[in-house]
């Protein structure tokens, strides 16, 4: 089991819920509530030779009179794993969208992501039991996600197609913005098999609930 961990979470409800949940599991943590300082105390952690096994970090901080050089908890995974690479990381999000979360541990290289919401609780003490066990903690809508997505690959095509659906054009309008942009092809057939392709592949019978699932994922 992780000996220590940081927390950097800038609502105090959820900061202190993380503080209770590795309290439980016995885990000595410290907290932060800004990105900057978050950096800041894992170097000087290692400075003291102590370093810290787990940062638990939100994606999203919001902004005040205070000025950072961390944006978010995107900027400080990166800092994070250039001033110690071997460090474990786990997000704590309300983000929900697959797309981005599936990015994370592509990109990121994180370890593990819980989602703020019923029962996080529980499901963070099994994330840092997994993770301390040198496994991924992969949240279960997202590999359900990932499992639906793989049933159909989107093309770039596919993702013009829908984006400009959501954008308001209308279906039959849209061969006229491909060949004028010089997008091949750019027959009415050749969108209507594609959305068809699509909405038959992921159970849809309608284009608006095609583009309302893209936007969900992330895809648009």
């Amino acid at each position: 089991m992780f000996k220590s961990v940081l927390i950097a979470e800038d609502h105090e409800s959820a900061n202190i819920s993380l503080r209770k949940t590795l309290d439980e599991l016995g885990i000595n943590n410290t907290y932060v509530y800004y990105c900057d300082d978050a950096l800041s105390r894992i170097r000087r952690a290692i400075f003291d030779g102590a370093p810290y096994d787990l940062l638990i970090t939100d994606l999203y901080f919001e902004a005040d009179e205070r000025q950072q050089q961390l944006d978010g908890g995107e900027a400080l995974i990166a800092a994070a794993k250039e001033v110690q690479p071997g460090l474990k990381i786990l997000v704590f999000s309300a983000e929900h969208r697959p797309a981005v979360i599936e990015g994370l541990f592509r990109d990121q290289g994180i370890n593990g992501y819980v989602r703020k919401a019923r029962r996080d609780a529980q499901e963070l003490k099994q994330a840092v039991q997994s993770m301390s066990d040198g496994k991924l903690h992969i949240p279960v809508h997202l590999r359900q996600a990932m499992k639906h997505n793989n049933a159909h690959e989107f093309t770039d095509f596919d993702v013009t197609i829908i984006t400009l659906l959501s954008e308001g054009m209308r279906q039959k309008d849209i061969p006229a913005f491909l060949q004028q942009n010089q997008i091949r092809p750019s027959g009415l057939s050749s969108i209507e098999k594609r959305l068809n392709l699509m909405k038959d592949t992921l159970s849809f019978s309608k284009n608006e609930q095609l583009v309302a699932y893209c936007k969900d994922m992330g895809i648009i």
